[in-house]
């Protein structure tokens, strides 16, 4: 009896111990690595710009806002897998900086913020659609519930800043609920055609059940040239 007990006792230790490792793995290594690669695809994204010698592809060097938009010249189909962006939200911190890579595979989404594919390219007509996770691989969303309407979201493709603007948000929805990415989503409030965001991820914060939204439209544009635009400067 003693020598079953023992044994008993012994493999609920293991069995512990194997938890208390996984979740180390899943809260802290998984975030490690995660931040790690991020910040390569950052690098090879500032490093690919810094040596393509690309001018902005808008013209002159002052802001355009919403009320006179610009039509950036559109960009070649982006590569699979591969970074093309960077994203900063100052309402998560102005350090928080990811990589946007094209597809929303598991593999893309473990090295940062996805593209839905079928969704408009960057600063476009349409609607430019990106996912990221809310935990594990750098948490990247974490923070998602803290976002509100007004708030800036900006993106770099290396030659033109563009900043959209929170309307919308957090919104709780399905997974299923597949319109959201839609050019023109039902649910957003947008009765026409535009150059919108969406932002997605998963809800509850450690589950996948449903999934919290926001939208934004495409609030003004400027050439790198002319310096960081006003909501990334403090």
């Amino acid at each position: 009896m003693r020598v079953i007990v023992r044994t008993v006792s012994e493999l609920c230790v293991t069995v512990g111990s194997l938890i208390v490792l996984f979740v180390v793995y899943v809260l802290f290594w998984t975030g490690v690595r995660a931040g790690d690669v991020m910040d390569d695809q950052i690098d090879q994204l500032q490093e690919q710009w810094s040596k393509s010698g690309t001018r902005p592809t808008t013209t002159g060097s002052s802001p355009v806002s919403s009320a006179n938009p610009a039509s950036p010249a559109k960009p070649a189909p982006y590569a699979k897998g591969r970074p093309f962006a960077i994203m900063y939200i100052p309402r998560l911190g102005f350090t928080w900086n990811k990589p946007v890579l094209e597809g929303t595979g598991t593999g893309t989404l473990k090295k940062g913020l996805g593209h839905y594919a079928e969704t408009a390219q960057l600063g476009q007509k349409g609607n430019f659609a990106v996912a990221g996770h809310r935990r594990t691989y750098g948490d990247p969303f974490k923070d998602f519930p803290q976002l509100r309407r007004g708030d800036a979201v900006v993106l770099t493709d290396g030659t033109t800043w563009f900043t959209y603007r929170i309307d919308k948000g957090p919104y709780k929805t399905v997974p299923t609920d597949v319109e959201v990415i839609d050019p023109v989503p039902r649910t957003s409030g947008y009765t026409g055609s535009g150059r919108y965001l969406t932002l997605t991820t998963c809800e509850p914060e450690w589950g996948h059940s449903h999934r919290l939204i926001v939208w934004a439209h495409l609030d003004s544009t400027q050439p790198v040239e002319a310096g960081k635009p006003e909501a990334l400067r403090r």
